[in-house]
């Protein structure tokens, strides 16, 4: 692993001790994939395809990345193709292929690291803002959830979001989609 020529404050310290990586790296491997357990999961075997995960290869020290930060919950470091220099993706420790698969305390930290290297990618490289994004399934070029982080400046060429946006036929329909997200957000746990 390699370091990044900045880093969040206390970064350092955690860093420095290979202690949360190998206790994770300890209770990833002691998980076993068992018929009960994929059950559980709604039917997605995750821990095979942690084998094959970039990400997870990261974490566990197995391919190099440069590391901006790292606790006992996520990683953060540059992406290896970015849109602007200082670009960083925020990933969880544990493999979560899918947003959803991510538990609550994790996405807490998740958003919170990615809060702080918007900050520290204004402090650090001048930066005047930050896009802030997720794929989940659909252009998730890595099943390994991330939160991309990307130092803005205007005028630097991107445009807003990637894809054409369009506007809905009417109110009614706009009204008729609210009330489907409503209506599947009421069987849903609560947060």
């Amino acid at each position: 692993r390699t370091r990044c020529a900045f880093e969040l404050p206390h970064a350092a310290n955690v860093t420095a001790s290979a202690a949360p990586h190998e206790a994770s790296t300890k209770d990833r491997n002691e998980r076993k994939l068992t018929p009960e357990s994929v059950r559980a999961n709604r039917g997605r075997a995750t821990r095979p395809s942690m084998a094959a995960c970039v990400f997870c290869a990261i974490v566990a020290g197995q391919e190099p990345a440069h590391l901006v930060y790292e606790d006992a919950i996520c990683m953060a470091f540059l992406d290896a193709r970015p849109l602007f220099p200082g670009h960083t993706l925020v990933i969880p420790r544990a493999h979560r292929a899918t947003f959803r698969d991510v538990p609550r305390g994790e996405l807490e930290g998740l958003m919170s690291t990615a809060q702080r290297i918007s900050a520290a990618q204004e402090k650090a490289l001048g930066s005047e803002g930050t896009f802030v994004a997720l794929n989940d399934r659909v252009s998730q070029s890595v099943p390994h959830i991330h939160v991309h982080v990307v130092p803005r400046r205007k005028g630097d060429g991107l445009r807003g979001f990637f894809w054409p946006r369009q506007k809905y036929a009417s109110d009614e329909e706009a009204a008729a989609i609210a009330g489907q997200l409503r209506a599947a957000l009421a069987t849903l746990p609560p947060p």
